[in-house]
Order: C-alpha cells, then sequence, then structure tokens
C-alpha cells in the first residue's frame, strides 16, 4: 500500500511543472511535443520509482516512420503510464469525455489530437470511433485498450469493434502488444503495489486488408496478443 501512495504521490506533486510550466508553453507555442514528452515521461518516472522494472521486446520490429493503432491487453492502472511512453513517436489515446469541460486540459488535449469517447451513448461513440480514423489518416498513432476496461483474472476479456474499423477506415497496421507482469504488480481491485518487473512484447504488424471481414482480424489480433501471455492467463 505504502508504494501505491508513493507512486500517487509523487503523480501529484509532478503535476505541479506540467501545471506551471507545460501547459503555458504549450498554449503559447501551440505546439504539444514538449507537454506529451514531460507528462508521459513523469508518469513513466514514478512507476520506475514505484519499483517496477520495464522490459521492452519486438520493438525494433516496427517502422518509426509509419502510422500504427497500437492495441495491447489491460490489467492494471499502472498499464497507460507503462505502455504509452514506449510507444514510438507521439500517440493519441481515447479520453473520457468528462476531462474536455476543464478549459485548459482540454485545450491542452484537443492540441495533442487525443478523441473524447462516452461508452455509454452508442452514437457518440461512432464519433469518437470516426474522429480517430481522422487522427490516424493525419499521421498520428493511436493507442488502445481493446477490451475497453481492466481485466480482474489477468485473462483477456471480449475486445470491441470500435477500434479495428478505425484501424480499417485509417488504412493503417495494428500492432497488437502483451504486457505482462502488471497483474502480479497491481492487480485490479487491490491498492497494494509490488515491486517487480512488467515486459512490454511488441508483436508484428497486421495489416488489416489482409483480411476478408473484421471477426478475421479480431481474432488474428487477439491470438497475437494471447500467445505471449503466461499460460495460466492464456
Amino acid at each position: 500500500m505504502l508504494r501505491a501512495l508513493l507512486l500517487l504521490l509523487f503523480w501529484g506533486v509532478a503535476a505541479v511543472p506540467v501545471a506551471l510550466v507545460g501547459f503555458p508553453w504549450t498554449l503559447l507555442t501551440r505546439n504539444i511535443d514538449f507537454l506529451y514528452w514531460l507528462s508521459t515521461g513523469l508518469g513513466f518516472a514514478g512507476v520506475r520509482l514505484a519499483g517496477v522494472r520495464v522490459e521492452i521486446v519486438g520493438r525494433d520490429r516496427l517502422d518509426p516512420r509509419r502510422t500504427y493503432v497500437f492495441m495491447c491487453n489491460h490489467v492494471s492502472n499502472i498499464d497507460p503510464p507503462i505502455v504509452v511512453p514506449l510507444i514510438p513517436r507521439r500517440t493519441s489515446v481515447l479520453v473520457k469525455k468528462e476531462l474536455f469541460r476543464v478549459p485548459l486540459l482540454a485545450q491542452a488535449m484537443r492540441l495533442a489530437n487525443l478523441v473524447p469517447v462516452d461508452r455509454l451513448n452508442r452514437e457518440a461513440a461512432v464519433a469518437s470511433v470516426r474522429a480517430a480514423v481522422e487522427v490516424v489518416r493525419a499521421g498520428i498513432n493511436m493507442t488502445i485498450f481493446p477490451e475497453g476496461t481492466r481485466s480482474r483474472d489477468g485473462r483477456l476479456l471480449p475486445f470491441e469493434k470500435g477500434p479495428f474499423y478505425l484501424a480499417s477506415e485509417g488504412g493503417v497496421p495494428i500492432v497488437p502488444m502483451t504486457l505482462i507482469g502488471t497483474h502480479e504488480l497491481w492487480p485490479k481491485g487491490k491498492f497494494a503495489l509490488r515491486p517487480g518487473t512488467a515486459t512490454l512484447v511488441f508483436h508484428d504488424p497486421i495489416d488489416p486488408a489482409q483480411f476478408s471481414d473484421r471477426e478475421q482480424l479480431i481474432a488474428a489480433v487477439r491470438e497475437k496478443i494471447r500467445s505471449a501471455l503466461p499460460s495460466q492467463y492464456q
């Protein structure tokens, strides 16, 4: 429990330079890069200070000049601050629409091409996917947890279909990723954060155009992610 409290405290303190330096600079220059790397770097630093070591496998398979939709399994609150900073180049993500009601934060998120999402409203969710298509067409990566929520037991949950429509319509490859170890370090429903090692595996990109229907594409991505999980979670 102490490690989790220290992590949250670090993130709270780290928010000060982000707010005092990152936001004004971004709004003045209209360039999101400094704020993006500052916030994701501090997020990752907090995880490392909490005693979590991260190993990376297969990132050299990717062409850093290309645009991808990254899809990863999701079991812990520390998954996003591990995954997002390790994506080559800047990535967009889906964000709860309520955060776009905060004035300065909303401006920064729009500059970062983040996409608001309301999963309780089908029409709004469809609009979010269409907005995400425009983001990847503009050459910005998108990172998504296709299960839509954290798995409580470490096994893969059913995948939502929207992210796969996004990849197909955007005309970009999907990079399946498997995050291993975070379920043991900080599982859903627990507050105790343990030190240890997490491993992020980047699989070979998958071209949606090679599949005749979306169900086959979903199955292929799911199998790639599942294949690197420990046997007890497969």
